[in-house]
C-alpha cells in the first residue's frame, strides 16, 4: 500500500440518506485505491542500495530532514544468518532501528506473539504515517507482522522481506495475514497489503534444501492451474533449480537471456498476481489459489510440525490430480508426469495421516466457510484449470473465438468417487512412493 502524508485523499466517498416510515438510513460509498509496489532486488543488505529503506515510496519523497527511524522483526533463524548485516546497513544509513529478534514457526503463530510485537512496537515508538514496519523471514513472519501492523494505530504501514521460497512466490505477493486460532490456521487475520515487498533471490542460498522443495509446491500450484510453460520449466529443470538453490550460474540473469531460476520466479509471482490482483478481498470465492487448499490446512495441523505447508499442499495437490484423472479431465499421462515432477522437486506425494476421514471433514469444512458451494478448482490439463468455450455470436470462427473459463467445481463430491479414487492415489503411491506404479510409463 503506498502511504504519503502529502497526497491527496485516496477516495472521494458520498453518503446517501433515505426515509421510511420507520426512520432513517444512511448508505456510505467509499471507494478505495490499494498501490503496493512489488519490488525485486539484488544484494538488498548493501549498504550502497536504497530499496530497503526508499523503496516503498516514489523517487521524489527521498531524503527528508527527518530523523529515520525503523522497527525490524526479523525471524531468529534469518538473525543468527545475517543479524550483523542487517544491523550494519541501518547504521550505516544513520537510521534509529529496534530489531527484534524473534522464532516464528507455525506453531508460536497466535495472538500471544502478536501482543508481544505490539507491546515492544509501542515501547518503541513510531510514526504510522511515514515510518513502516520491517518483517523479514518465512511466511510466518510475515503474516504475523502484517497482522501486527493492521492493529496498531488501526494500520500502519509495513514492509514484507521474504527469506524463504515460499513466501517469495506465496505469502509476499497478496494482501491476507494472520495467526493460528483454537486448532485452525489463519482464523484471525485481516486483509491489508504491505506498502511493499522487496525480493531477493540470495537469501535462498543459506535456506536447507527442504525449504527449497517446500516453496517448489506454490510454485507448481501455480503451473498446473496457469501456465504450462512454467510446468515445463519445472519438470525438466526442477532437479537444478533445487539442487542451485534458484542461484544465478555466472552471469546469464544478466544477459538477455532469462535463466530458469529467474523465469521460474517471475511467472510464479505473475500468475499469483493475476489471481489476487482483482480478488484481494477474497469477494469471489472461486478462486484457482485455493488449489492444494481443500485437505492441506486440516492436515498441517494435525501432524503439527511434521509437515511444511509446502509438503502438505503438495500432497493435496497430488490426491486432487488422482480426483481429476478420476473424472476424466486428465489424460493418465498428464497425470502421472505431474507426480514424477512432484518427485522430482522431492516433495511428498502421500501422507499415511490422510484418511478418508479428513478428507470428508476437510471437504466439509470447506461446504460450511465457502457459502455452501465445494469451490474445488482441478485441473483440467497441464497449466490449465479452464474449458475451451466459443463464442456462439461468430459466424467466421478464428483463434480469437475461443476463450478459457476457470473450472470450478461446485458439486459435492459423491463418496463412491472420493472411496475410488482414495484407494487408487494409496495404492499407487503408498508402498514406495519414490518409485509408484503409475498408468502411463513416461
Amino acid at each position: 500500500m503506498a502511504y504519503d502524508e502529502h497526497a491527496p485523499p485516496l477516495s472521494a466517498p458520498s453518503s446517501v440518506e433515505k426515509k421510511s416510515d420507520h426512520g432513517l438510513t444512511w448508505t456510505v460509498v467509499s471507494p478505495i485505491v490499494l498501490t503496493y509496489r512489488i519490488t525485486q532486488s539484488q544484494n538488498l543488505l548493501d549498504p550502497t542500495n536504497d530499496t530497503l529503506l526508499w523503496g516503498h515510496l516514489e523517487d521524489g519523497h527521498r531524503g527528508s530532514s527527518k530523523s529515520v527511524k525503523r522497527f525490524v522483526v526479523v525471524d531468529d533463524t534469518v538473525n543468527q544468518l545475517y543479524g550483523p548485516c542487517i544491523s550494519q546497513y541501518f547504521k550505516s544509513r544513520d537510521v534509529n532501528c529496534k530489531i527484534l529478534p524473534l522464532r516464528t514457526t507455525e506453531e508460536n503463530k497466535s495472538l500471544e506473539l502478536v501482543t508481544k510485537i505490539l507491546e515492544e512496537l509501542h515501547a518503541f515508538s513510531i510514526d504510522r504515517r511515514c515510518e513502516p514496519i520491517v518483517a523479514m523471514g518465512g511466511g510466518v513472519c510475515l503474516d504475523v507482522v502484517g497482522l501486527v501492523a493492521a492493529l496498531y494505530r488501526r494500520r500502519t504501514p509495513y514492509i514484507r522481506v521474504p527469506t524463504t521460497l515460499l513466501a517469495y512466490i506465496d505469502a509476499s505477493v497478496g494482501a491476507k495475514n494472520g495467526v493460528n486460532f483454537c486448532g485452525g490456521k489463519n482464523k484471525l487475520g485481516t486483509y491489508i497489503p504491505p506498502a511493499a515487498t522487496f525480493l531477493d533471490r540470495s537469501f535462498f542460498k543459506t535456506l536447507p534444501r527442504r525449504q527449497i522443495s517446500n516453496g517448489m509446491a506454490e510454485m507448481l500450484k501455480m503451473a498446473l492451474m496457469k501456465h504450462r510453460g512454467l510446468f515445463e520449466i519445472l519438470e525438466v529443470e526442477g532437479k537444478t533449480l533445487l539442487d542451485t538453490k534458484f542461484q544465478t550460474r555466472g552471469q546469464k540473469d544478466a544477459s538477455e537471456e532469462e535463466g530458469g531460476a529467474s523465469k521460474s520466479t517471475r511467472i510464479a509471482i505473475e500468475t499469483m498476481l493475476e489471481e489476487l490482483a482483482p480478488n484481494l478481498w477474497e469477494d469471489d470465492l472461486d478462486r484457482l489459489v485455493d488449489f492444494g487448499h481443500l485437505i492441506s490446512p486440516e492436515l498441517e495441523m494435525k501432524v503439527l510440525p511434521a509437515l511444511l505447508h509446502g509438503e502438505a499442499v503438495n500432497i493435496d495437490m497430488s490426491f486432487m490430480v488422482y480426483l481429476a484423472r478420476h473424472r476424466g479431465l486428465l489424460t493418465a499421462e498428464e497425470k502421472d508426469r505431474i507426480v514424477k515432477c512432484m518427485l522430482g522437486m522431492e516433495l511428498p506425494v502421500w501422507h499415511r495421516d490422510v484418511s478418508l476421514d479428513l478428507i470428508r471433514k476437510s471437504l466439509k469444512e470447506r461446504l460450511k466457510h465457502s457459502g455452501g458451494s465445494l469451490r474445488m478448482p482441478l485441473p483440467t490439463g497441464l497449466g490449465r484449470a479452464g474449458e475451451i468455450f466459443l463464442l456462439k455470436s461468430r459466424l467466421k470462427i478464428n483463434k480469437n473465438d475461443f476463450f478459457f473459463l476457470p473450472e470450478i467445481f461446485h458439486e459435492a463430491i459423491a463418496d463412491d468417487v472420493l472411496c475410488q479414487t482414495f484407494w487408487r492415489w494409496t495404492d499407487e503411491l503408498k508402498i514406495n512412493p519414490q518409485t509408484p506404479r503409475l498408468e502411463y510409463n513416461v
